[in-house]
């Protein structure tokens, strides 16, 4: 979607779509937006408690069936098990994504780890598509003028089309660009608190067999879950950069990440965005 900032300024109904690598402050930018005004779409709880509620509820009992007492009870219909996921707490959903590794350490083999890549990836491309009913709904329902989408870090890798095209049809793209004083330390924090995260098929395959190569392993089983995320996550940081960016040219607007970390409310984030617009008009 494109429009002048005067057009966005007079748009009776913002509709917009957040899209940044993991830290680069873009949930905390959307809570900057007043909920009572803005209806919050989170694209990772639309995957926990939709596409991958099944998947996940089914990984938390394979592993309680493992122990005697818990396994009983579950056999025997005396407990049941549920997710709590909040858009605050998405833990079940990264603790299904998991980590490829040693199984002693709570690794996956590489089988089970490209499963549930697989899953992670179907449940997002459909959670993305989702935003134009969910803004109808917000509207129509709960009576939101305003929706902000904060999707997932990983939307650029999905290499589906039609999801870019639905976001840009339907809400204004906007890419938090980290300032390059910043890559650094946002690598560190990753490296400092491995993550499970999604990576793009193709990536996975050019990058493993790297890494298996460089350590000296001879079998995804030996090797331990922390050290393949920590080394391979500079890499998916390089990679998804550019594929930001050509998102945002080709169908949004960038923010500098150093504005945005000024922003304090609402007001500050309509006057950011409309200036960004300004920008790219007069480029």
């Amino acid at each position: 979607m494109r429009m002048t900032a005067k057009e966005f300024l007079e748009w009776p109904s913002k509709r917009i779509t957040l899209l940044a690598m993991s830290g680069a402050g873009k949930t905390t930018l959307a809570n900057k937006l007043p909920k009572t005004k803005w209806f919050h779409y989170s694209g990772d709880y639309r995957i926990g408690t939709k596409y991958l509620e099944e998947p996940i509820l089914d990984n938390i009992k394979r592993e309680a069936m493992q122990i005697p007492f818990l396994r009983k009870l579950l056999l025997s219909d005396s407990i049941y098990i549920r997710n709590k996921i909040t858009v605050e707490h998405l833990e079940p959903v990264s603790a299904f994504l998991g980590k490829l590794g040693n199984p002693t350490l709570d690794g996956l083999s590489l089988p089970e780890f490209k499963r549930r890549q697989k899953l992670h990836h179907q449940a997002e491309v459909a959670a993305m598509k989702d935003v134009p009913d969910f803004i109808e709904k917000a509207e129509s329902i709960y009576g939101y003028k305003h929706f902000i989408n904060d999707a997932g870090g990983s939307v650029c890798e999905l290499d589906d089309a039609e999801v870019i095209n639905t976001l840009a049809r339907h809400t204004l793209i906007i890419y938090i660009k980290i300032p390059q004083e910043m890559e650094q330390l946002l690598i560190d924090r990753a490296k400092s608190d491995p993550k499970p995260m999604y990576y793009r098929e193709a990536f996975l395959e050019e990058k493993l067999p790297e890494f298996m190569r460089l350590k000296n392993y001879h079998d995804t089983g030996a090797i331990p879950p922390d050290d393949f995320v920590t080394w391979i996550f500079p890499e998916l940081f390089k990679s998804r950069l550019p594929r930001y960016q050509a998102i945002a040219d080709e169908y949004g607007y960038t923010l500098d990440g150093n504005a945005v970390s000024q922003v304090s409310n609402e007001a500050d984030f309509i006057r950011l965005v409309a200036d960004a617009l300004d920008a790219s008009h007069l480029a």
